[in-house]
């Protein structure tokens, strides 16, 4: 399990983005079994969190994980992987906000998934105080704009690369506002499953 949090600019550049993962492990063995587990490339590995049954002389000379594993489930490790790492994000967005000729257009899409399909696809936007209201039609999903808060959702869900999801419309601003130069924050969540952004990979076990 990898969790990404990253800042990408306007124009499709990430900014700032780092990993937190995880290997969890559900066991269902019978005596105790010796194993080891090796990855192709550990030197991506920060900040490693390891459960008390592995030997950690031999992961700290040899980077191999030696242990007998206790019943049921646990978490096995825990690593994080710094901004300094190369992290290719795996979903961009092609977005037009202008809240001087009250339009919005944005599409998602994948980019780098290795066939896997994303998931669990929803944007959130927090809106300037001076928007009214947004009438907008999604190809996909649907969304929501709560007026008090401000907040805009849109909840996708699964994209589909032969036609990727689309919402456009109009956002209006309420009576008497002024111009507003804003740039809001776009927040994406989506899930991949059985696919490791950091290019993390098992070797051996």
């Amino acid at each position: 399990i990898e969790e990404v949090d990253a800042i990408i600019d306007k124009n499709g550049s990430t900014v700032f983005a780092e990993i937190q993962g995880y290997i969890d492990c559900c066991i269902k063995l019978s005596g105790m079994p010796d194993l080891t587990m090796t990855f192709v490339n550990p030197r991506l590995l920060d900040d490693l969190s390891l459960h008390p049954c592995i030997r950690f002389k031999r992961w700290e000379n040899e980077k191999v994980l030696s242990f007998i594993p206790p019943d049921g489930n646990f978490r096995l490790i825990s690593y994080h992987i710094s901004s300094q790492s190369i992290v290719a994000i795996p979903i961009y967005l092609k977005h037009y906000i202008s809240f001087r000729e009250g339009k919005l257009d944005i599409t998602v899409g994948p980019k780098q998934t290795m066939g896997r399909q994303v998931e669990e696809v929803s944007l959130e936007i927090p809106m300037p105080k001076s928007v009214a209201n947004c009438n907008l039609t999604a190809s996909q999903g649907r969304y929501t704009f709560d007026p008090v808060s401000k907040v805009f959702h849109w909840d996708v869900g699964k994209i589909d690369i032969t036609k990727l999801p689309n919402i456009k419309g109009s956002i209006s601003l309420g009576a008497g506002a002024g111009p507003v130069e804003a740039n809001p924050t776009v927040t994406v969540h989506f899930v991949i499953n059985q696919m490791a952004v950091s290019g993390l990979k098992v070797s051996r076990l």
